[in-house]
């Protein structure tokens, strides 16, 4: 089956990461447009928590454009990459004289698209 491999996209998504999307964006703000080398590049030398899962999703994104639409990881780019916030987990923390405390755990949905270069 030919493709035309111009407008072609592989996506990856993870949906309630457990982490604040504040802090998952200041990393993926850094690879947003870079070519998939260059971001793994940059999320292996990076030293915040969020790097790991984002990694992984980059790696699944470029593995679902080769499997699925022939397309080879060197020409990748990363056109798309977004995210949004989940559900937040809601606790209590034990405080003095009996009271609870909310505690807000956030969760975050990351969305990795890749694109081919354009020549």
């Amino acid at each position: 089956m030919k493709y035309d491999k111009s407008n072609l996209e592989a996506r990856a998504l993870a949906k309630h990461i457990r982490m604040s999307p504040h802090k998952a964006r200041r990393v993926v703000n850094q690879i947003r447009g870079r070519s998939y080398e260059q971001a793994l590049m940059i999320l292996e030398f990076m030293p915040y928590r969020a790097c790991y899962p984002i990694l992984q999703l980059i790696s699944s994104a470029a593995a679902n454009a080769n499997n699925n639409l022939n397309i080879s990881k060197a020409n990748l780019i990363i056109s798309e990459a977004k995210v949004d916030e989940g559900a937040v987990l809601k606790r209590f923390q034990p405080r003095a004289q009996g009271r609870g405390y909310p505690i807000h755990k956030p969760t975050c949905h990351i969305t990795i698209i890749v694109k081919t270069k354009n020549q």
